[in-house]
């Protein structure tokens, strides 16, 4: 079928990175703190593909003869945000990092985001995790209107707000306002994420009409080139939203991991000569920014469990990825993304893995892609095709 897939495995990092201390990252390793405070993790069909053989990690063995060619991968570009592990992924590293606002955002920000969308005040202005600020905040939020902003470690602005307070449709057109006029030049953040919820006092939740508004890529990307060549491209998961809906042809929303894989199992069947790329984001969202050991574990397990109905789709025409764009790892005191390396399966049917090694950046990802299907490109990387 000729299809090249790339399953993101969001915030699954096996490693911290060589500068992880500029980040207040050491120590972070988001697998195998798992194993450890687990006494060990049982993913037999990952590890089939290699996945012990890329760190050490308890109840992963490594394995003589992997299925998958393994490695683990460095980023070039600076931070441990989505938009910019993804971007890498597609072959791109940026020379510049986003803003961040780690003490909450400025005055004159606060201001234009009153003026242009018309509250009277808002609540929050800090960095803080997502589940717990709307438990702090949610009842104030509920009396007053007041929309609620906050930020992390990442470089976003962040809008939480009751379905029935502030609709969906009015919270998404706030979110645009500011992706458009108030977060834009030296202020362009990476991300606007608008974070609606549910709930009464005491157990307000997160529901899955999260929306990401990102900034364009500032260069072609695979997705670019494979479509302007005229390849389908099928972005599952947030992968729309990060590249700002560029380069897809095909977008396809999930509300789940579950969701997602089935999507990709369907795209398979469904699709020859195309590009397939898929992120899985609940061990992100549910997991690793709530410290979740035994969820982000359950969620793993879940996957290893469906590898092998994705695995029985795949044809000896097919290729594989399976990585991430971070890590996030829920052992650590933080909520935030941790600063590590991201594992490398690389399966063809038939083909015996072998070691590839640490890899230098992310964008080999994106080469090999372009490689596959033989189009002139500029990405940066070096192709691990053969």
């Amino acid at each position: 079928m000729k299809n090249f897939v790339i399953i993101l495995l969001d915030g699954v990092g096996v490693g911290e990175l060589p500068d992880a201390a500029n980040y207040g990252d050491v120590g972070s390793n988001t697998l195998a703190n798992i194993a450890k405070a687990l006494n060990g993790l049982s993913l037999p069909n990952l590890q089939k593909l290699g996945l012990g053989n890329i760190t050490d990690i308890v109840g992963i063995p490594k394995i003589e003869y992997p299925l998958a060619s393994y490695g683990k991968m460095n980023e070039k570009s600076q931070g441990k945000d989505s938009v910019s592990g993804h971007w890498e992924i597609s072959g791109l590293e940026l020379d510049f990092d986003f803003p961040y606002y780690p003490n909450g955002f400025p005055n004159e920000i606060i201001e234009k985001f009153l003026k242009l969308t018309g509250f009277n005040g808002i609540l929050g202005n800090i960095a803080a995790s997502g589940t717990e600020i709307i438990m702090k905040l949610g009842d104030e939020h509920v009396k007053t209107g007041f929309p609620i902003v906050y930020t992390s470690a990442d470089s976003v602005f962040q809008i939480a707000a009751h379905e029935q307070v502030i609709p969906l449709k009015r919270l998404y057109e706030i979110c645009e306002i500011s992706r458009e006029k108030i977060f834009i030049n030296d202020n362009n953040i990476g991300r606007i994420i608008a974070r609606p919820f549910v709930g009464t006092t005491g157990n307000y939740n997160r529901t899955t009409n999260r929306k990401d508004y990102a900034i364009s890529p500032p260069d072609e990307t695979i997705l670019d080139l494979l479509k302007k060549n005229s390849f389908e491209t099928i972005a599952i998961g947030k992968i729309n939203d990060l590249f700002n809906h560029r380069g897809i042809t095909q977008p396809v929303k999930t509300k789940s991991n579950k969701e997602g894989i089935d999507k990709i199992i369907n795209s398979l069947k469904d699709n020859s000569n195309s590009f397939i790329f898929a992120n899985l984001v609940d061990f992100d969202v549910y997991f690793g920014h709530r410290n979740d050991v035994k969820g982000f574990a359950d969620a793993l397990k879940m996957f290893d469990d469906k590898l092998p109905e994705i695995l029985s789709v795949i044809d000896d025409s097919d290729v594989l990825v399976i990585t991430a764009d971070h890590g996030n790892d829920p052992t650590t005191p933080s909520t935030d993304h941790s600063r590590e390396f991201i594992p490398l399966l690389y399966y063809q049917k038939g083909k015996s893995g072998i070691n590839l090694g640490i890899r230098n950046t992310f964008a080999d990802i994106g080469k090999t892609a372009a490689d596959y299907f033989a189009i002139e490109n500029n990405l940066k990387g070096t192709t691990f095709l053969q």
